[in-house]
């Protein structure tokens, strides 16, 4: 309990308050990039959604990364617009524990479906022949609801322990979102169950699958390697090239900021890196997907001139 019987109800976080001489600049920019995020990726799950060609698992778990990136980047951007705007910004404990719900959840979903992404590259290169009766309607049902189902529904596990931590001396968190270390930074009581309960989730859903997707390109680079051709192994690389380009990006600054932090390791050091998978992810996705795919940007065309297809540029 408190000592005076006080209980902080509410957090300010300072966001950028450091470097407010800039946040217009910042403002302008992390609001551009935040449109051309949504415009990405719902575009991605319009595309897929409307072209029968891309109804396949490859297209159809990518619109569910593209669903992943649109919820997690939404729970995080527009308060962290408002906290530059504001030069910080206040927000309940409660609000504040649900918004790092759902990051976590939609963070731990998109490990989950990139992991399963992995596994379909997988299956598509090094065993062609059985890939269609392997990876079929029901088991590509199942792969993309269990990520969902498991991060949504675990998770409240830990909320509920975080909901135990006392606060009562200082409710100033020094970053732009509620994020696990900044949150435990200001308890005022012992907060091992909860550390415990994110180290034990950690493993299964961040880990392990770091571990399987590794495991496969291991795999996946044997076989392209036993391509007799140049051409075969290069049209063999240009499949996963995107998906692993993106696994670079979200584990990379995940290992960073979380398992190996190196440089600046202040909060506000930590707050920079954190603009990396907030922001930076979920912006090239639908790049790396849509501007270098052929059937994404086939679909595209389709879209716009359906109804010129004498328009129609040629299409290499």
């Amino acid at each position: 309990m408190c000592d005076n019987g006080t209980t902080v109800t509410d957090f300010f976080m300072l966001g950028f308050k450091s470097i407010s001489d800039l946040k217009i600049l910042l403002f302008t920019l992390f609001l551009i990039t935040y449109i051309l995020i949504l415009f990405g990726n719902f575009s991605i799950i319009l595309l897929v959604s409307t072209c029968s060609h891309l109804n396949v698992p490859m297209y159809i778990f990518l619109r569910n990364l593209s669903l992943a990136d649109v919820l997690f980047t939404t729970n995080i951007m527009p308060n962290m617009l408002y906290v530059i705007l504001m030069d910080g910004a206040h927000i309940s404990t409660e609000g504040c524990f649900i918004q790092y719900y759902v990051f976590c959840a939609s963070t731990y979903t998109q490990s989950l479906i990139l992991t399963v992404m992995a596994f379909d590259r997988y299956l598509a290169i090094c065993h062609p022949l059985r890939y269609s009766s392997i990876m079929n309607q029901t088991l590509c049902l199942h792969l993309l609801s269990w990520p969902w189902a498991i991060c949504f529904f675990l998770f409240p596990i830990e909320i509920a322990s975080l909901f135990h931590v006392k606060f009562c001396t200082s409710n100033i968190l020094e970053h732009f979102f509620c994020d696990f270390a900044p949150i435990l930074a200001v308890a005022s009581s012992d907060t091992s169950i909860v550390e415990t309960e994110d180290f034990m989730f950690a493993i299964p859903l961040m880990f392990l699958p770091f571990v399987f997707v590794t495991t496969s390109y291991f795999c996946i680079f044997l076989s392209i390697l036993k391509i007799a051709s140049f051409a075969g192994q290069w049209k063999a690389f240009s499949m996963c090239s995107a998906h692993l380009t993106t696994i670079f990006v979200f584990y990379g600054t995940q290992i960073t900021i979380y398992i190996f932090p190196v440089g600046d390791n202040t909060f506000q050091g930590k707050m920079v890196k954190s603009l990396l998978y907030t922001v930076l992810t979920p912006f090239v996705n639908p790049i790396l997907y849509s501007m270098r795919n052929h059937e994404m940007k086939k679909a595209l065309l389709n879209l716009f001139y359906k109804n010129n297809p004498k328009q129609y540029p040629k299409f290499k």
